[in-house]
């Protein structure tokens, strides 16, 4: 399926990490840091464009499971560090509240949650007033966003308007909630509403001697919805406003150590070099980068992990190193002390 979108993306196949492991890996990937602590990319952006749409955050993430392994997956890595807490992900689970505690409990009415986050607001003023803790108004904006919310999230998640036509072009699993197929059509849905930053996880990549088995597996649940994402923002004429990116944290050797057979081979973590994909958004579709013939080193225009955080920035309107913030004395950026925007991914 994603053969039938080739023209649409640019395959970035130089891109390099420092982390070999997927903890810090991916906490690089997400933050610009290998550390945990500093804000991730979504934060990054959701400070620096603010919101289009007063009743849901302006980072939303959302988690699928694979066939493969569990592969553990931290809250951290969708945070906002030292932003202020209005800016870190808001996390959307499957199932009947995607939001956790935004329903009301039983023979609750909602005039009396009104009348609570009156009461409770006024008593996070005195103590604002008292102690000038800049987190104590960012509390009373949440509790604000979580009752707009109540009736937002409700309508969003809602998918029984999607025509017939849509769940077949996502696949089979798009009816499933919770699958990644399901979270790319709420991912549209939310872009379409102007959720700034829409992040799909989708775990079990940790392939060793399983590859084999478990690869064609993963690739049937990521391929048709991916490819679908692409289709469906495109003939909505929202590709060319949508940012749209592919990929995980490092990459994987051709080769795996350990005993192997005939039937029982794999891959092992590299990070010297690997590939994303991009759409829309901006983005010059085609092939950006090469390797040499092992896939272990890049021969030409490699992509530091902190050039494609510069890159995404720029495409999204911002530079990497005017979008600051100051924490502890010092002025931290996504891109830390380095990065440069790729001016060859851009049309």
């Amino acid at each position: 399926h994603t053969a039938k979108i080739v023209d649409d993306i640019a395959i970035v196949k130089s891109m390099q990490t420092e982390q070999i492991n997927h903890d810090p890996a991916v906490t690089f990937c997400q933050t610009g840091f290998q550390l945990a602590g500093r804000p991730s990319i979504g934060s990054w952006l959701a400070y620096g464009l603010g919101s289009e749409n007063k009743d849901l955050p302006a980072f939303i993430v959302m988690v699928s499971q694979g066939v493969g392994n569990t592969q553990a997956l931290a809250d951290r890595m969708w945070n906002s560090g030292f932003l202020s807490t209005e800016y870190a992900g808001g996390k959307f689970r499957s199932g009947h509240d995607p939001v956790l505690f935004l329903s009301n409990p039983y023979g609750y009415e909602t005039s009396a949650r009104r009348r609570f986050l009156d009461d409770l607001g006024k008593m996070n003023q005195l103590n604002q007033h008292k102690f000038q803790d800049p987190e104590i108004s960012t509390r009373i904006s949440q509790y604000e966003m979580a009752y707009r919310m109540q009736a937002s999230v409700p309508e969003l998640t809602d998918m029984s308007k999607e025509p017939d036509s849509i769940f077949e072009m996502y696949g089979p699993d798009s009816r499933k909630p919770g699958t990644f197929a399901a979270n790319c059509i709420l991912a549209r849905r939310l872009a379409e509403r102007g959720v700034r930053f829409i992040q799909l996880f989708h775990r079990g990549w940790d392939q060793h001697s399983n590859l084999p088995k478990e690869i064609a597996g993963q690739c049937r649940q990521t391929d048709q919805p991916s490819a679908a994402l692409i289709q469906d923002l495109k003939q909505r004429g929202m590709l060319n406003d949508t940012l749209v990116v592919w990929g995980g944290e490092f990459g994987r050797t051709v080769y795996s150590q350990g005993t192997l057979t005939e039937t029982n081979y794999g891959r092992d973590h590299h990070p010297r070099c690997f590939t994303v994909w991009m759409a829309g958004g901006g983005v010059r579709p085609g092939v950006y980068g090469e390797t040499d013939d092992f896939g272990y080193n890049i021969a030409r225009d490699p992509v530091h992990v902190h050039d494609f955080h510069a890159t995404v920035l720029y495409l999204m309107g911002l530079d990497h190193e005017k979008l600051t913030f100051k924490h502890q004395g010092r002025r931290y950026r996504l891109t830390d002390v380095a990065g440069k925007v790729v001016n060859g991914l851009i049309a």
